[in-house]
């Protein structure tokens, strides 16, 4: 399974609320798609409730759900948000991860 920091829910939280969006009763969905110069790429959306196979798990209040397919792929992985001047966004660290891309977007395993 994988591991939600309290900076990436804080910001999750931000996004439900622009969204109109309760914890209660969305969470975030993560899973990877073939894309990038390093084959995978990460996916975050909103989403309601878990599909059949999905692994759960709620992180600081942020109920997660990873995509069945994915889970192997990011098995260890944390997710933590970083803001700053120079750029903010998710940030992931996963173990499996055997190369990535320059700017970070796709991953090998």
């Amino acid at each position: 399974m994988i591991a939600l920091t309290e900076k990436a829910a804080e910001q999750i939280r931000r996004m439900m609320k622009d969204q109109k969006l309760t914890p209660e009763e969305s969470g975030i969905r993560i899973g990877v798609k073939p894309a990038g110069c390093s084959g995978l790429t990460y996916t975050l959306d909103f989403d309601r409730a878990a599909r059949d196979g999905d692994q759960t798990a709620t992180f600081h209040g942020i109920k997660v759900f990873v995509d069945a397919g994915a889970a192997p792929y990011l098995e260890g992985t944390e997710v933590d948000w970083k803001g700053g001047l120079l750029g903010s966004g998710f940030q992931f660290r996963n173990p499996n991860a055997t190369r990535s891309c320059g700017c970070g977007e796709s991953f090998s395993v």
